[in-house]
Formats: structure tokens, C-alpha cells, sequence
């Protein structure tokens, strides 16, 4: 018995079933929403004047957070954009954030994240490919934008503050932001609005209302995908809104342990543009009527564990090295951390070390999860109601089969190493205007290949051994080596180049680029100054090498695993 058991494919067993915490279903319910803009105005009528968002000391409520919002998406509609245009929004963790997305979505139109860091190569690329008609971003970032509007398809420019949603202390915020630290630098958007303009002429027109299904498209959220350059996945209302009911289904067990609050209180220190934080924070925390603290730098550790020792927090999601960045300062380990029922781990692996030093330091333990911008994100998790670290990503959330397939897509045998697949509600629809990367990532059978590598235990859970492409993970983003190697080719002084990931005890991967100099003179911080020029920080190579010729195959591609 045990044989058969050891042999068979991973997926047609479901095996994971077994292991699924008291009450979690095979199955979620069909969904109760058509879109996330109805899910959110059932919120915000349920929840009234709960806190929903707060920011530097300044709370919005969720009746704020409606009427705010209609006011973005009454200017979008008035402004003449229709449903499906497509909207993106530059901006980090601040009250305006939710306020600007959710009022997008209200418009029925397209949201599309965009790092705030990008240079203005990197955001030319993604406005254009996006086909974005309107621009949402903060002052800080305008300059960036300055240098690329005009070769992009955006009609519609607003500019927020920093300062703009706190009252009178937004004024002293925003002197501090552009005269004592000098964030902003000098900008010029001809044609340019204001948020603070933009909401007074909402004000004062109707919301007109749209008919968004399930399958309307709600997100474009660039990512590498599992290849080559950055692709926009199309994430549609029913993949969002079917994620945030298998999170919700696992969301109960953690409360097997420790009973629920009244109000649950997230903290999102992870950036509201990345999949993990737009999901498991803001559509969580909207959709469970839960309170999320946000944190617009969660780099500046003193500013932060400022916040933390104000305000209890229930449900922390996080990265290995935010965790450990706390860990080691001294008044994080002061604070009381009883309030803790949730850690739960992403967007890179988790160290095994950090994890037990963490479960020493707070009582509570970091669970692992997985997914991807493809997958909405949360494809697997491990049990909430355990102490333990198991240093598995999980078992495939309700509604969702994982195959472990090899490269003729077949099902490789239970314990045996391949390729992650996932099939479920949470699956993008594939990529915008990119049908042949679509194809390349998505089975007959409707699996998407994630690129990762991995294997599944006798009782369902999954781990990552390895990825398949040699895509680096730098604090839980992409990056991908075809890139950073374009980018440096574009020097004049490099011959040929490779970029590879080395390991970082702070961001867990770094870029490493391997250069063959044809200028000799051609020096280390010559090339790191072109790099910092084009790609955004934890894209650029922390460590650069120069060597007299670089590994090559018989047909002379160059072989970055021999540089590993």
C-alpha cells in the first residue's frame, strides 16, 4: 500500500485534503459579489465608522473611505473615461492609496500598480504597455514622470501630497517632505491636477453606475512572470474576489487558538502596489471589516516600531527580511507582542533561523504561505492553528490543485522534484496583449507553470527546492537577469555581461553582474551609476565582477549556472 501511495501523481489524489484544518472546505462557496466595487460598498455600509486605514496618526473610517472614494470615481467618470480604461497608480502606503484604487474600481475602470521607485525607463515601458488613460501619483515621483508622459497614451495627471489626507498636520508633513529632508525634487506636469482639486470636483457629480461581472478585469499587475520582461496579469474581479474567500476560510482556523477581537487589526508594512499587500491587506481587511495600519516606510525600523508600540496588531504579513530587520532592534524586542495571532510569511522564503528566532522573541510562530502576481496571489498555506515552523509553503487552498509536473507536463511521482503547477478561481486570465507568453505559462488542462521548483509530501504539502528559470528574488520582488544584462549592455564600455543571484543575509537574494569590459577604463562605479540611472534599487547589481571572458555553451550562450 505504502508503494502505491509513494508512486502516484500528485494531483488526481488531492491527498492535501486530508491535512485541512477543522472547518476549511474543499470547495468555497460560489461568490456573493459581482465585483470587488460591490463587495466594497457592502463594507462600507456594514461597517460604518470602524476604523479602516491609518496613516501617520490620521484614521479614515469606512464611511470616509466611501465617500472619498466615490469622489475619485465620479472625477474618472467625468473625465470621460469608460469601462475597462485603464488607471495607474503611482503611490506608496498612504491614506490615498485604498481611497484612489477602490474608487477606480467603482468607475468600473482598470487599476494599474506601478512601483513608485520605477526611473522613468521603467515607467515609460508600463504606462505605455498598459495603455493607461490616467495617472495617479505622489509629488515625490513626479519628476520621474515628467520625463515620460508625453510618450505615453495618459490624457489625465493627478498629483497628490503626502500631507493631503491628514488635516491641519498635512501642512507640516508636507513642509518636512520637500524643505527639511528634500524628498521632492522640482517637477513640471503642464495640465496637472490636484487630489485635493480632484476630490472637491467629485463632490459635486453622480455616480453613474457600471455593470462589472466577475470576469471584467479589475487588475493589470506587472510582474516577470516565470520569463523575460515585465507582463501585465490580467486579473479579473472573480479571481480577487474568489482569492479573498479561500484566505477567508483559512483566516477562521487561526482563531482556533486564540479568540477573535472584536475588530481585527492588520498590519501593512508591505507595499499596497505588490499583489501580497493589496490582497491579504487591503481586500482582506476591507472585506472582514478589519482595521489596516499602514506603514509608508517600513525601511526607517525606528519610525515603525514608533507605530507598533501605538497600536495592538492581530495579523502581521510580512517578509524574512522585514522580520528580521525588526528582530534586531532593540525596542521591537521590548514590546509586548500578546496581541499577535497571525505572522504569516511570503513573497521569498522564510529562514529557518529567523523563524525560531522570532517564535522565541514574539510566542507567536511565522507561517508560510505562497503565491504569485498570477495567482492573486494565495495559492498555498500552511495551517494557521499550528506552533510550529515547518518550512513548507502549504497546502493548496480550497478550490485549488497543485500538480508537480516535469517538463513534458506530466505528473512526476509524490516525493520526486518539478515543476509547481496550480489550477484554480485564482488564476489570471493571462497576460495583456501577450498571448504567446500566455501560452508558454498556461497547460491545456489549465494549470499555470509557475517556474518554480518543488515536491509534495504523503500529506500535501508542498516545498521549494528551486526555480527553474534563473529569475533572482530580491525582498520578495523579481528580478529577472535578462534585464539587468540589457541594461548593461547599453554602457558603452561593456563587451558582455551576466547577472546572476547571490545570497544576502538582508534582502535573502542580491544581483551579482559578471562583465567583459571593452573600454578598459571602464570602472565599477562608472557602471553601477548607469545601472542606478535605469533600473529601480533592488534591481541594480550590489556586486560587480569584471572577468577576461564569461562561460559559454557550444553554440555560445552564455551559462549563468556556471557562474553561480
Amino acid at each position: 500500500m505504502n508503494e502505491q501511495v509513494a508512486r502516484a501523481p500528485t494531483n488526481p489524489r488531492k491527498i492535501w485534503l486530508k491535512s485541512y484544518p477543522p472547518g476549511v472546505p474543499e470547495e468555497i462557496q460560489p461568490l456573493a459579489h459581482r465585483s470587488l466595487g460591490q463587495l466594497f460598498e457592502e463594507s462600507c455600509a456594514r461597517y460604518g465608522d470602524r476604523p479602516a486605514f491609518t496613516s501617520m496618526g490620521k484614521s479614515l473610517t469606512f464611511r470616509q473611505l466611501e465617500a472619498e472614494s466615490r469622489r475619485i470615481a465620479c472625477w474618472l467618470q467625468a473625465k470621460g473615461l469608460e469601462k475597462g480604461d485603464r488607471v495607474a497608480v503611482m503611490l506608496p502606503n498612504v491614506l490615498q492609496n485604498p481611497v484612489i484604487v477602490y474608487g477606480i474600481l467603482r468607475a468600473g475602470l482598470v487599476v494599474v500598480n506601478v512601483n513608485p521607485l520605477y526611473t522613468p525607463r521603467e515607467l515609460e515601458y508600463q504606462l505605455k504597455d498598459s495603455g493607461a488613460k490616467a495617472l495617479f501619483l505622489l509629488e515625490n515621483f513626479a519628476a520621474t514622470a515628467q520625463q515620460v508622459l508625453k510618450a505615453t497614451s495618459v490624457k489625465h495627471v493627478v498629483v497628490a501630497t503626502m500631507g493631503d489626507m491628514l488635516g491641519v498636520k498635512g501642512h507640516i508633513v508636507n513642509l518636512v517632505v520637500r524643505k527639511v529632508k528634500k524628498l521632492v525634487p522640482a517637477w513640471s506636469l503642464p495640465g496637472h491636477s490636484s487630489f485635493r482639486t480632484v476630490l472637491n470636483e467629485g463632490a459635486g457629480t453622480t455616480l453613474r453606475s457600471i455593470d462589472v461581472g466577475p470576469h471584467d478585469v479589475a487588475f493589470l499587475q506587472y510582474t516577470g512572470g516565470t520569463t523575460g520582461v515585465s507582463k501585465g496579469a490580467i486579473l479579473t474581479h472573480a479571481n480577487l474576489l474568489s482569492n479573498k474567500e479561500q484566505m477567508g476560510t483559512w483566516l477562521e482556523t487561526a482563531f482556533l487558538n486564540k479568540p477573535r477581537p472584536e475588530q481585527l487589526q492588520f498590519l501593512c508594512a508591505l507595499p499596497l502596489y505588490h499583489i501580497f499587500a493589496l490582497t491579504v491587506n487591503s481586500l482582506m481587511g476591507v472585506a472582514t471589516g478589519s482595521h489596516n495600519l499602514l506603514i509608508a516606510n517600513p525601511r526607517d525600523i525606528p519610525a515603525f516600531v514608533k507605530e507598533l508600540q501605538k497600536h495592538p496588531v492581530h495579523i502581521f504579513p510580512g517578509l524574512n527580511t522585514l522580520f528580521n530587520a525588526l528582530m534586531n532592534n532593540a525596542d521591537f524586542q521590548k514590546l509586548d507582542h500578546s496581541s499577535l495571532i497571525l505572522v504569516f510569511g511570503g513573497g521569498m522564503s522564510v529562514q529557518r533561523p529567523v523563524a525560531e528566532r522570532w517564535l522565541a522573541m514574539t510566542g507567536c510562530p511565522i507561517t508560510e504561505g505562497y503565491g504569485l502576481s498570477e495567482t492573486s496571489p494565495v495559492a498555498t498555506a500552511n495551517r494557521l492553528d499550528t506552533k510550529e515552523f515547518s518550512g513548507m509553503i502549504g497546502l493548496p487552498v480550497s478550490s485549488t490543485e497543485i500538480a508537480i509536473r516535469d517538463d513534458d507536463c506530466h505528473d512526476v511521482e509524490l516525493g520526486d522534484v518539478g515543476e509547481i503547477c496550480i489550477r484554480g478561481p485564482q488564476v489570471m486570465a493571462g497576460y495583456w496583449n501577450r498571448p504567446d507568453e500566455t501560452a508558454k505559462v498556461m497547460t491545456p488542462d489549465g494549470f499555470f507553470r509557475t517556474g518554480d521548483m518543488g515536491y509534495m509530501d504523503r500529506q500535501g504539502y508542498v516545498k521549494i527546492v528551486d526555480r527553474k528559470k534563473d529569475m533572482i528574488l530580491v525582498s520578495g520582488f523579481n528580478v529577472y537577469p535578462n534585464e539587468v544584462e540589457e541594461v548593461a549592455a547599453m554602457h558603452p564600455g561593456v563587451l558582455e555581461c551576466a547577472a546572476v543571484g547571490i545570497p544576502d543575509p538582508n534582502s535573502g537574494e542580491a544581483v551579482k553582474l559578471f562583465v567583459v569590459k571593452k573600454d578598459p577604463n571602464l570602472s565599477e562605479a562608472d557602471l553601477k551609476a548607469h545601472c542606478a540611472a535605469n533600473l529601480t534599487n533592488y534591481k541594480r547589481p550590489r556586486v560587480i565582477e569584471f572577468r577576461d571572458l564569461l562561460p559559454k555553451s557550444n553554440v555560445g550562450k552564455i551559462l549563468r549556472r556556471e557562474l553561480r
